[in-house]
């Protein structure tokens, strides 16, 4: 038996082995903690530094496509015309492991997008800001007549106010207080200096800039940004307007056009050169007197009644202007349908109608400005005239690109000039911060990689 002491001493023993086991467990539990931890940290890590590197890749992937959209237009063989959309890629694009996709607009749509379109988009689709009458600014939608007023004040050289607008002595009293420009619009960020352009005017709906109404644009108040939740895409103004769009006032060839207001004598020797005596001296006295007053060279075609044919072999080497470049022409062949109608002379029904007609058309016959004739009477033709043209020579590269697993996403805003013979990036912009733009199908996609 045991002795009294004897069972003492073995309890305490007991409990002391049972307290040193408890310890042991907590260490244990501790150590599998600091494991868990470190390992979720480690993991992290790893998952950081895979994001890294695939940020890089589509950092690199974005320079890959600038260089190769800069020989791509560079080397066109139809210089001052979008290039053909099987002549170069434009979605999922690969450089090495990573891939790009160039964010377009189909114009042809008059309705609203629902699915991202890719491509490269003309900047003469839109309405230049610098060039652009009052009432052509106004016609913008989503735009007021006091943001439209505010514009020209801030463009023109003069410091008076036009109804509705701003000069110096507002800019002046903010705070801090800054000076109306009275000079041309370098980028469109500038406008954020210009009375009542907020960013609802200016983005409206489309938080991310892809021309299509994301599910976050259109759940009301349930998520950045606001909207209506009405299915249709706002888009703000920014998606209309541009300061980029311009092109040569020469031929084809470098040489020098023909101005029909001021130069009869020229242009009674190239209508004789190229339809003969008898048909050049039809076409002069059909226009009759009114050369000094011509507004534009389709004026000269409507006029001279000349046919599409007769136009087309003659329009490269007429001009109404005596500079280097004519800026703000808006390409009636690209520009969608809600820009056309903000043209004088033309509205919504007859801008539809252009897009119609446009679609069925092959690039030879879209060529020449001629082929509006058939669709505008003779006034909308004298009207919208001065405005048009079927050339573009600046070019919109919206570039998004992803590393090899979908991540690492990469954006950046590029405007391309080659009116100067050559190509060159004269604009560039970050989109990342705008968020996703590639849509739903791009981004399920990638979904089961990026969780990997």
């Amino acid at each position: 038996m045991y002795h009294r002491d004897d069972i003492k001493k073995i309890r305490r023993c007991r409990g002391q082995r049972g307290a040193a086991l408890i310890i042991v467990m907590g260490i244990c539990l501790s150590l599998v903690v600091v494991a868990i931890y470190f390992s979720d940290s480690m993991l992290m890590e790893y998952r950081a530094s895979d994001n890294s590197l695939e940020g890089r890749e589509a950092a690199q992937a974005i320079e890959g496509a600038r260089r190769y959209l800069c020989n791509l237009l560079k080397n066109s063989a139809n210089a001052g015309y979008m290039p053909d959309e099987d002549s170069y890629e434009m979605e999922k694009a690969q450089v090495n492991n990573a891939a790009f996709w160039i964010i377009g607009r189909d114009t042809n749509n008059i309705w609203d997008a629902k699915t991202v379109t890719f491509g490269l988009v003309g900047e003469s689709s839109k309405i230049n800001i610098n060039t652009a009458p009052l009432e052509m600014l106004e016609a913008i939608p989503g735009m007021t007549a006091e943001v439209a007023a505010a514009i020209v004040d801030w463009r023109d050289s003069d410091s008076e106010m036009t109804a509705g607008g701003a000069e110096s002595n507002y800019y002046l009293a903010l705070d801090p207080p800054y000076n109306c420009k009275n000079g041309p619009f370098e980028s469109m960020e500038e406008l954020r200096l210009v009375l009542g352009c907020t960013p609802a005017l200016l983005y409206g709906e489309d938080e991310n800039q892809n021309g299509v109404l994301d599910p976050n644009e259109d759940d009301g108040d349930k998520s950045k940004p606001a909207d209506n939740a009405d299915g249709l895409l706002d888009a703000g103004i920014l998606e209309y307007i541009t300061v980029f769009s311009r092109e040569p006032n020469q031929r084809a060839d470098g040489s020098a056009r023909i101005n029909i207001r001021t130069q009869q004598r020229e242009l009674r020797e190239l209508l004789q050169q190229t339809f003969g005596q008898e048909r050049a001296g039809q076409i002069i006295s059909s226009i009759g007197s009114v050369f000094s007053n011509l507004r534009s060279p389709l004026e000269l075609c409507v006029r001279g009644k000349m046919t599409a044919e007769e136009f087309e072999r003659i329009d490269d080497a007429l001009t109404v202007a005596s500079g280097q470049y004519i800026a703000g022409l808006v390409n009636v062949n690209t520009a969608s349908a809600k820009v056309l109608a903000c043209i004088p002379g033309l509205n919504e029904s007859l801008a539809e109608k252009l897009v119609y007609s446009r679609i069925d058309k092959s690039p030879d016959e879209l060529k020449c400005l001629a082929w509006v004739v058939g669709i505008l009477d003779d006034n909308a033709c004298f009207e919208a005239g001065p405005y048009l043209t079927t050339r573009t020579y600046q070019f919109r590269a919206d570039v998004a690109a992803v590393g090899e697993r979908g991540r690492g996403y990469r954006r950046s805003l590029m405007i391309i000039d080659t009116a100067g013979g050559s190509s060159a990036v004269v604009y560039r912009k970050d989109m990342s911060r705008f968020g996703w733009a590639l849509g739903s199908d791009v981004r399920k996609e990638y979904s089961g990689a990026a969780n990997e």
